[in-house]
Formats: structure tokens, C-alpha cells, sequence
């Protein structure tokens, strides 16, 4: 039988953005409960990421993320224990294991998600199926969904984008289909030469859509996660149980094109842990996949999770084994196993996958490029974000060399503009970004999948902003709350006070 608990406010998801809205919501007098699908708190912080890591002016950043966040540390464990004891301390109610399955709406209003049992496997992958009929649900006042994946907005029909936006849209120079990068002449042709034998694994159709055109493909995830060749340490790296090295034959014909084989694997060793390399035409997660886990179910998403685990396996194995792979190579990563120290409780994998970018708000106001430019001045802003355009390869394709016909594989969608820095200079987020129109739903603030467009998303989408906009959702849902109104509703200029009071850096 289902059980109902009850709260003036219930964040869905507990990323480092759902702590910090928490615990900001209790701060504010509200009662609070933070739901998780899984067993551990803190998202991608405590997943490979580090609290400081993408934020190149910290001073742009206020509030509990530069008071508490910022001093969790570097080491994945100490940051997860770090968001359990400070949420626990804050006296944040907190139901692990369990996802939305459905939402009750009330009019305009979410009135009760209802909830189902999912624990994750031992490897800390989704599972594809509830264990049992929902079981508990969750009624309240305001709801924030700080998910990475927007679940809570999805289901209660709150409007939302996926994909890329054409260049049209709006008017953004950079939107849709890009420029091919990585391009090398590769045969992507089961048997060379004949186009009627399809393609090897690994590389997709070109869906032959013109450059700034929409489509629904987002960029690649990965997983951020640690080696080490310590025998005292080093938990070994099995291939899946179906692996074949027919399914690396694009990695087996990219041997002789590739400058640095440690591109491929491990990848690009980020900040103490290894990240996806842009730079090489194959590297240490697919491409592509992630096109289906943005709008997926938990089946669907439970497969592409695992599937980056067993890509990663059935990679290691291969160029640990393979007999054109260079000697010295195969057994330099033949030696490599995963750092059980780092994610000790999922046997050395992170917990969480990295998703980049999913589904995204259709809010009172949409981030565009013009906004990471710093050409628009809204008047609501309720926190700051600094990064460049940061987008990872969203396709691998075959295609042609356009000059002389070759055939050859390319990726497509990958572009770092402006750098870290971005244009040198914060450029603000408004409040209306993180609501939905009134019509579509009164009671709920998305902090993390915030109204933006693709590319915009992609310079917006860092953990140190997902945390600054969460507070600021917290404490707009607390007025909410007090003053019995819609989100829509509350008094911006009373917010921005509150928020100025908190630390928060709003200008």
C-alpha cells in the first residue's frame, strides 16, 4: 500500500544542486524532502568532478557553494560523505532508492509524485525495472526538480526541449548540425569498398540534414574514473561476457592513424581522473547513445549506463589483447585496473554517469548564445554562470572527403568556444529560467534543467552554477510557500534581497 509523506517543499534529486536546495529550503524555515534514485548524494560531485573544478572565477559564485561546496575537497569519497553528513545535520529528510513514476497534478499545480523502489546494481547502473509497485509518494506545497534528467518536469507535462535547435531558432550562429571534426580515412564499410555491407560498429549513418539544422542528438557522456597500477589498490577490469573484437573493428582500422594511443585509452587524465579526449576520433565512451537517454525510460537508460561500463571493459580488453595493437601499448594497459579506493562501494566504477545535457525546461525565458555573450540585461537575475561553449561530440559518422570522394569517419557537433573563461566576464541567469510558464504548472522550479538552448546549455550546464541556481530556487520556493502563491508569483526584487542577505553573488 502506498505511503504518503508530506512537506511544504520536495527536491527531486539528490545531485549536489538538490543538497544545496535542501538544505537552503530548511535554512528558510521549510520543511523538506529530498528524494534520490540512488544510495548516494552529491551527483557528479563525489562522481569524478570536483566542487572547483569548472568554475574559473570562483569569485562570480556565492552563497552555501562557496561557504560549504567548495570546501568538500578533492577525493571523491571525502565530497560523498561530506554532502551525507552536511545534509543529515541540516535535518533534510531524504528517501533513497526511489524515482518518479507518476505525478498527481491539481489544476496548475503538481499536488503528489508517486514513487517507486529502484535500487541501482552493484556496479551502481539503474535498474531497468521497479522492484516492486510504487510505494510510497510524496505530496507538497513546491517542488524543485534538480535531476539531471528532468524526470519530475517530464512527468507532470511541464513543456520541454531535447536535441539542438536550428541555427534559425534563435539566430544562433553555432546552433545545430556542425562542422565535422576528427575526420580520417577510414573505410566505415564492413567489407572495404562496398557500400551495401553496412557499417562497422561504432559509427552511425549520416542522417544527411544540413548544417544548422535541428536534429535530437545531444553531446556524449562518460563516466570520470580513476586508475591506478597498484597492485595494493588496483581492482582489475574484466571484459563483458559478449565481448567480441569485432565490435572495436573501428578502433583495430584507427591503430595506424593515431597519434597517441592513450587518447583512445584511458583518454584525457583531467584532474586526477581520466575524461573523454574531443581530440581523437575514438576514446574511452560511445557516441551517439546518448540521443535515447535524454527522453528514455529507465530501461532504456539502465542499458546505455551499463553499455558505457561494458564499452569501457570490452576497450580495455581489446587494446590489452589485440595483436595489431603495439606491444609496449598492450601491455602498459593491460596493466591498468580500476582505483578501488576512489569509488570503493561500486567496485572502482563511478556512481554516477556523466549526463552533460537531457532535457531542458521550455521556461518564461530561454538562455541563448546572445546571453553567454553578455548581450542581454535581464532584469531578474538570480545568479551567475562563466564558461565557454563547451559541447562533446554528439554523432560519429561515415563520410566522404568532400574534395576527393574518399571514404572516411568523422565526429560531429564538438566545439569549445571562448575556453574556460567563456567571454572573460560572468554573464547572468534570470529567474524566469528556472520557471515554467504559469499555464503549465505553478509549483515547480527546475534549477538544473534550466530553459536553454542547446549551445547556451552547454556553457550554463557546470556543477558550481546547477548549486548557485539551486539555492536561489530554494529560497523562491520558500516565499512561495509563505505567501501562498505560484512561483511565478513571488516578489523577484524581495527574492533578489534574500539572496544578496544569503552571499549569493546576483550581479
Amino acid at each position: 500500500m502506498e505511503k504518503t509523506l508530506s512537506a511544504d517543499i520536495c527536491v527531486y534529486g539528490g545531485t549536489a544542486a538538490g543538497c544545496v536546495a535542501a538544505v537552503t529550503a530548511r535554512q528558510e524555515g521549510a520543511s523538506v524532502i529530498l528524494v534520490e534514485p540512488g544510495r548516494r548524494l552529491g551527483g557528479m560531485l563525489g562522481a569524478g568532478i570536483k566542487p572547483l573544478q569548472d568554475c574559473p572565477v570562483p569569485d562570480a559564485v556565492g552563497g552555501l557553494t562557496s561557504d560549504v561546496v567548495f570546501g568538500f575537497g578533492d577525493h571523491p569519497p571525502d565530497i560523498v560523505r561530506a554532502f551525507h553528513r552536511w545534509v543529515t545535520a541540516n535535518g533534510v529528510t531524504v528517501l533513497f532508492e526511489h524515482r518518479v513514476a507518476e505525478v498527481t497534478r491539481r489544476g496548475e499545480n503538481i499536488d503528489t509524485i508517486h514513487l517507486e523502489s529502484a535500487p541501482p546494481d552493484e556496479w551502481g547502473v539503474p535498474s531497468p525495472v521497479s522492484d516492486s509497485e510504487k510505494s510510497r509518494a510524496v505530496s507538497a506545497s513546491v517542488f524543485v526538480d534538480a535531476s539531471y534528467e528532468g524526470d519530475l518536469m517530464a512527468l507532470a507535462g511541464v513543456p520541454y526541449r531535447i536535441g539542438r535547435e536550428s541555427r534559425r531558432e534563435f539566430g544562433e550562429a553555432l546552433a545545430g548540425v556542425g562542422q565535422i571534426t576528427n575526420w580520417t580515412p577510414i573505410d566505415p564499410h564492413v567489407v572495404p569498398g562496398d557500400d551495401t555491407s553496412g557499417l562497422i560498429p561504432l559509427v552511425d549513418e549520416d542522417h544527411g540534414l544540413p548544417a544548422g539544422s535541428a536534429d535530437d542528438y545531444t553531446q556524449a557522456y562518460n563516466f570520470r574514473f580513476y586508475l591506478t597500477t597498484d597492485p595494493r589498490h588496483r581492482v582489475e577490469i574484466t571484459p563483458p561476457e559478449d565481448y567480441s573484437p569485432d565490435a572495436f573493428e573501428l578502433v583495430r582500422r584507427y591503430l595506424p592513424h593515431s597519434e597517441n594511443l592513450g587518447d583512445v585509452f584511458p583518454g584525457w587524465l583531467n584532474s586526477g581522473e581520466y575524461n573523454y579526449q574531443r581530440a581523437s576520433l575514438v576514446t574511452n565512451a560511445p557516441v551517439g547513445v546518448s540521443r535515447t537517454y535524454q527522453d528514455g525510460d529507465w530501461e532504456a537508460r539502465s542499458r546505455i549506463w551499463r553499455g558505457h561500463i561494458d564499452y569501457l571493459r570490452g576497450l580495455h580488453h581489446f587494446l590489452s589483447t589485440h595483436p595489431e595493437v603495439p606491444g609496449e601499448f598492450r601491455r602498459e594497459t593491460a596493466a591498468y585496473g580500476l582505483d578501488g579506493r576512489v569509488f570503493p562501494d561500486t567496485g572502482g566504477w563511478p556512481h554516477q554517469l556523466y549526463v552533460r545535457a537531457a532535457r531542458r525546461l521550455r521556461g518564461r525565458y530561454t538562455l541563448t548564445h546572445a546571453d553567454v555573450l553578455n548581450r542581454t540585461r535581464p532584469g531578474d537575475v538570480i545568479g551567475l554562470a562563466l564558461f565557454g561553449v563547451d559541447v562533446y561530440p554528439v554523432r560519429r559518422i561515415a563520410c566522404r572527403d568532400p574534395e576527393t570522394g574518399r571514404p572516411g569517419v568523422a565526429t560531429e557537433g564538438d566545439m569549445f568556444i571562448g575556453g574556460h573563461m567563456g567571454t572573460g566576464r560572468p554573464y547572468p541567469v534570470p529567474y524566469r529560467a528556472i520557471t515554467p510558464e504559469r499555464g503549465d504548472c505553478g509549483n515547480l522550479l527546475v534549477p538544473v534543467c534550466l530553459s536553454a538552448t542547446h549551445i547556451a546549455y552547454a556553457a550554463t550546464r557546470m556543477e558550481p552554477v546547477f548549486c548557485v541556481l539551486a539555492e536561489s530556487a530554494a529560497v523562491a520556493a520558500a516565499m512561495a510557500v509563505r505567501d501562498h502563491v505560484a512561483v511565478q508569483d513571488i516578489d523577484v526584487e524581495h527574492l533578489r534581497g534574500r539572496l544578496a542577505e544569503r552571499g549569493q553573488v546576483i550581479g
